[in-house]
């Protein structure tokens, strides 16, 4: 269905400071999600929060999407899309920047950086030779690892020093 999903989370179950009393009886049939988000074409494949801005989510789209879309997760508007030309397999906010940097697969299986909220092209980092699937960034921001389907990590200087 190419559906993204936001629930409520008032509506977690875990620990008693979720909003409800256990012992009460609590009517499980009224629970789903808050908002569903049906603008992609493909299936969601990454997720990221923006660290700077609360409330706004950024969302990539596999094969037959390649977008990138920004969510305002208060309303539900797609705040902005953006065609990347590829699958959008990882999404990553710099800590420091504003910047977001998404992984992709094929035909490229690059890593770009992008300029917030522009969208602008900073750079591409090209090396892996299959779909790079994840990325996480160092402690202090400013490098990035990424791992693919080649069975390889690769660390690259993405978003520099603070």
């Amino acid at each position: 269905e190419n559906l993204l999903c936001l629930w409520d989370a008032s509506m977690s179950r875990r620990g008693n400071s979720s909003g409800y009393n256990r012992s009460e009886n609590f009517d499980q049939s009224n629970i789903g999600p808050r908002l569903h988000l049906m603008q992609h074409k493909a299936a969601v494949k990454a997720l990221a929060w923006c660290p700077f801005h609360r409330g706004l989510l950024a969302s990539g789209g596999g094969t037959a999407d390649r977008t990138i879309k920004f969510w305002n997760t208060n309303s539900g508007a797609v705040l902005n899309s953006v065609d990347t030309g590829s699958q959008v397999c990882s999404l990553l906010w710099s800590k420091h920047q504003r910047e977001l940097c998404s992984s992709h697969g094929f035909s490229e299986n690059q890593l770009i950086l992008w300029k917030y909220p522009t969208m602008t092209k900073i750079q591409e980092f090209k090396g892996h030779t299959a779909r790079v699937l994840h990325m996480d960034q160092s402690p202090d921001g400013g490098c990035v690892v990424s791992a693919a389907a080649d069975e390889t990590l690769r660390f690259w200087d993405v978003f520099g020093s603070a």
